[in-house]
């Protein structure tokens, strides 16, 4: 991958995030605090709708930045092409590992920004220095593990699909997808992806939200799934899961649609 590629992978990427993540926040609090052990009422319910995002804000660039260098360098070392049985296979693990490697900055703004959001009277500064002071910096990866686990999945469902969506539509039509029917296809692939992991989306929400020594602050994905199954059941599993779609599908087509667009402008 040239130089000038990796660039413009990582500005575009950067750039796609930080719009998705700003424009949407408010669904992310609503479907967090759908998610939360303590319910969307006591959890803040409608109140301070942008309750953390300052991290949000801080993160996005760099996380979103981390995830596409990662991809698009994984994918031009990787065999692809639209002529290649492998091509899905390539999506799949350059976007594994571009989560992998995006979680490292991820994760401590996640954990930041989900307890600044059910705690719509604490500042983001004060969930960032009450965090550092109980657990330490381990406290801001707690939940790293499940958000890998959720993420990777994620990826798994969605770039293949994207990438799929997007050959298909390039050949029905007989040239290259526009930026504008590449965010479409990024919204469909969004949505189904977040559909089906929403239960490890929960999950995570549970883990970085635990009390410090509590069972779901050990970051066990299965102890916590079996907790909320034990005790709320499918119902609390796909907790959050309308707000989860509607802020990917939209993510997706915007994310997707703008990386594609800035990558071109850039390239």
């Amino acid at each position: 991958m040239e130089p000038r590629e990796s660039w413009a992978a990582l500005a575009a990427g950067g750039v796609a995030g930080v719009c998705v993540d700003l424009i949407l926040f408010p669904l992310d609090t609503v479907k967090t605090r759908l998610q939360s052990p303590q319910g969307f009422r006591k959890a803040g319910g409608f109140r301070g709708i942008y309750a953390g995002v300052p991290s949000t804000a801080i993160g996005s660039f760099p996380n979103a930045a981390a995830f596409f260098i990662t991809y698009e360098n994984v994918k031009s070392l990787l065999p692809h092409g639209s002529s290649s049985y492998l091509s899905p296979a390539t999506h799949m693990v350059a976007a594994s590992l571009g989560e992998v490697v995006a979680c490292l900055i991820r994760v401590p703004s996640e954990v930041v920004k989900q307890r600044a959001q059910v705690s719509p009277s604490s500042s983001t500064l004060q969930i960032l220095s009450h965090t550092l002071y109980q657990e330490g910096i381990q406290g801001l990866y707690r939940g790293y593990k499940s958000t890998v686990l959720r993420e990777i999945p994620f990826s798994l469902v969605q770039f293949p699909l994207w990438e799929s969506l997007k050959d298909l539509w390039s050949w029905k039509q007989g040239h290259v997808v526009d930026s504008w029917q590449s965010a479409v296809c990024g919204a469909f692939a969004g949505g189904f992806a977040a559909a089906v992991t929403t239960p490890l989306d929960v999950a995570k929400t549970r883990i970085m939200l635990a009390k410090a020594g509590s069972s779901n602050a050990s970051g066990n994905v299965l102890t916590a799934l079996g907790g909320i199954w034990r005790t709320q059941g499918l119902s609390g599993l796909f907790a959050g899961v309308v707000p989860r779609m509607a802020a990917i599908s939209l993510g997706g087509f915007i994310f997707l649609g703008t990386y594609e667009k800035t990558r071109q402008l850039l390239l």
